[in-house]
């Protein structure tokens, strides 16, 4: 099958470009954009307390107003607030709600909202839409930001905008520079990367191109499938799709040309060559690609909608990158030919290869030593993950030097930290009305659980049946002290207090959060297990094995164990970070175990290759690896570097996706895929293909016989592999 495709790429290259070319055009002009929210509440299942907290708000208190941003004023010297600076805040505030910014129903303050210490005053702004996800909002605090500017000339105060949409326009902000860094990095580092390794300007820069006609296609197909199917994209998937998409597309391109020029200088005409590396290495694409798919998709099995749209999403990319490599690539190098190598000579004769024959000569002689080596590495490395701490304060990943940051900080001199963002308590009744005196009671349990600030007096609704209260935690709302009182304690206790014949539910961000972790802790022992499962399905299948799955498995869990562990080490030991994303081992798994199979795939079906020409095991090992290993090194560094670039980021996130990720790749391709498959894959000799019998020596078929003058050649070259 896959000769019949790359022939046909190579066969009629104007064709299959122009397809793409006309595809990816449509694609950009017919396609909807990408959906996204900030809403957690929208990530979780129903079931959730939280969100069942979120449903009763919106039908017994429809007309809530809690403020979307607060301003945060002081005085300039720090000092308390005087009567005419507290006159000013009023002057102010009654400025900014003048300017009628869309998006803003009210801007209001009063005597009692300035702190007791009499530093800081507020000002709350009142959404008029507080579920809009347009970012309306967002921007009209950018403007009042402006505003202020003005209307505080002549005064001695100072203003700083926090809360949920100031936070939110700082962290799209920062998103926005960070997205055009990462790919600015990104195609500066995979070019001269690539211009080191063939010393060719054309492979170096037509691998961007051709990867950005993909990225126009494959985001063009998100958007038509997220629009149909009603999915969500969360704010970050930008800037994991750059990385994904330049990675995995480096990585497959980087697979066919190695063999390519490994077939010309075998002394085949370039289209043969082209084909035949197409055909040779298009089961080791698929396969790897499947591997990938297969881990992105398990991701629909989360309980989380962030987990359920970006899987989907970062599928579709991989599944276009796969069939670029497969009919795009090969159809583009049809046309450039030999000339695509210029001006290097490099493709005409085989290099010496020192480096890469010597690891396979000691790897085809020290099986054992170095298998015992390579797993001590990463088992060793692999300790640090018992430490792991989930880290669900998002704020606190920001940048610090962002206004929000630093106007929450303000904030807490002078008032709860939880004072823009409080819990909230509804009671509902399950027959008749509630009784007033019951709820001042319930009133007074809530205020005396250890955490809380302060409660305010309940508010009821039309009926009677449904009382809120606002509950002021001494945290912020996102930081893990806030969290674990929101679903633990107050929780508890709000259940347990609960007048009789009454129902408590505990809703709010804290709440959220503590129903994300619950949900975080299922998919863990879910998508795991599935996503390794397939992953050893399609290994099975590519290798006709139930024997080779199961060690490549072992190995890629001790990966996973050395990379998380690593990253442990290195930011909570070394750095002293509360914890890590708590999203980061679902990342590590999926990119690290999937895209990091990429290179055991490759180097086991190199092994089959070889051991089916009839040569001994050991033998095999060492002429695979020697073959492999300049394939496998260029493309984990690439793909390491891409995913390094995150590196360069403020948000504190990012950097341990960033580190965490390559980190893991390059382990992946120098500990696993070079030493630890290869040595036990000899140690186990026949018994690795059972029971599929791969290694059995077999013809070559006719379509891939060589002319007198390429056999020669392609003996000799094996020859001085073997010296």
């Amino acid at each position: 099958m896959f000769r019949r495709v790359g022939r046909f790429a190579v066969h009629r290259p104007w064709l299959t470009i122009a397809g793409w070319i006309i595809a990816a055009v449509a694609l950009v002009l017919l396609a909807p954009g990408l959906k996204s929210t900030t809403d957690e509440t929208e990530f979780l299942p129903s079931h959730y307390e939280s969100v069942q907290a979120g449903k009763l708000q919106e039908k017994a208190f429809p007309k809530t107003e809690q403020p979307s941003a607060i301003v945060v004023f002081q005085r300039s010297d720090g000092a308390k607030l005087t009567d005419a600076d507290r006159a000013d805040v009023a002057k102010v505030t009654r400025g900014l709600d003048d300017k009628h910014r869309k998006g803003v129903a009210r801007i209001t303050t009063s005597p009692q909202a300035v702190s007791p210490n009499g530093e800081i005053a507020l000002a709350n702004i009142v959404a008029t839409d507080r579920n809009s996800q347009d970012g309306t909002l967002p921007k009209a605090v950018k403007d009042l930001r402006e505003d202020a500017k003005g209307l505080l000339d002549g005064t001695h105060l100072k203003a700083g905008f926090t809360g949920q949409a100031a936070t939110n326009l700082d962290a799209q902000e920062s998103s926005g520079d960070t997205d055009a860094m990462i790919m600015s990095a990104t195609l500066l580092l995979i070019v001269i990367l690539l211009l080191v390794i063939f010393r060719s300007p054309l492979i170096a820069l037509m691998p961007v191109l051709i990867i950005a006609l993909v990225f126009a296609v494959a985001l063009g197909l998100i958007g038509t499938a997220a629009h149909l199917g009603g999915l969500k994209a969360d704010n970050s998937i930008s800037a994991i799709l750059i990385v994904v998409l330049f990675g995995v597309g480096t990585d497959y391109i980087l697979f066919l040309l190695f063999r390519y020029r490994e077939e010309l200088r075998a002394g085949q005409q370039p289209k043969e060559a082209l084909t035949n590396a197409v055909a040779r290495v298009g089961e080791t694409i698929a396969s790897a690609a499947g591997a990938v798919i297969v881990a992105f998709l398990a991701l629909l099995l989360s309980t989380m909608g962030m987990m359920r749209a970006m899987g989907p999403s970062l599928a579709i990319a991989v599944g276009v990158t796969l069939v670029a490599a497969l009919t795009l690539v090969p159809a583009v190098f049809s046309l450039l030919g030999t000339k695509a190598f210029w001006p290097s000579k490099a493709w005409k004769k085989r290099p010496r290869n020192r480096v890469s024959n010597g690891l396979g000569t000691l790897v085809a002689r020290r099986p054992a030593v170095i298998a015992a080596l390579s797993a001590a590495v990463l088992a060793a490395l692999a300790v640090g993950a018992l430490s792991f701490k989930a880290q669900f304060d998002t704020d606190s990943q920001l940048p610090q030097k962002l206004e929000s940051v630093q106007a929450m900080k303000d904030l807490q001199r002078g008032f709860s930290a939880g004072q823009s963002d409080p819990a909230m308590v509804y009671v509902e009744s399950r027959g008749g009305t509630l009784d007033k005196g019951a709820l001042g009671t319930y009133k007074k349990e809530l205020a005396g659980i250890g955490g809380v600030g302060g409660v305010s007096d309940p508010v009821v609704s039309p009926d009677g049946t449904v009382a809120q209260y606002s509950v002021v935690l001494k945290y912020r709302p996102t930081e893990d002290k806030a969290i674990e009182i929101a679903g633990g304690t107050l929780r508890d206790s709000a259940h347990k207090a609960a007048p009789d014949g009454s129902k408590a539910y505990v809703g709010g961000t804290s709440a959220v959060l503590a129903d994300v972790e619950k949900a975080v802790n299922h998919d863990y022992k879910l998508v795991f297990p599935i996503a390794g499962l397939a992953i050893m399905v399609i290994l099975g299948l590519l290798l006709r094995s139930l024997v080779a799955p199961l060690y490549l498995m072992i190995a890629v869990a001790l990966g996973f164990g050395a990379t998380l562990g690593s990253t442990v080490w290195l930011f909570q030991d070394l750095q002293h970070k509360n914890g890590l994303l708590f999203m980061l081992p679902v990342i590590v798994y999926l990119f690290v175990v999937a895209i990091g199979t990429d290179y055991n795939i490759l180097m086991v079906a190199r092994l089959r290759e070889e051991v089916r020409r009839g040569v001994p095991a050991r033998e095999a090992v060492r002429t695979a690896v020697a073959r492999s290993a300049p394939t496998i090194a260029s493309a984990a560094v690439i793909l390491a570097g891409t995913f390094g670039v995150l590196l360069l980021a403020d948000n504190s996130m990012l950097q341990q996706m960033g580190f965490a990720v390559a980190f893991g790749i390059l382990l992946t391709a120098f500990v696993m895929a070079m030493l630890l498959v290869p040595t036990v894959t000899s140690l186990l000799g026949h018994k690795a293909w059972w029971p599929g019998h791969q290694d059995a020596p077999r013809a070559a078929p006719v379509a891939e016989s060589l002319p007198a003058q390429g056999q020669g050649r392609h003996r000799a070259a094996d020859e001085g592999v073997r010296s």
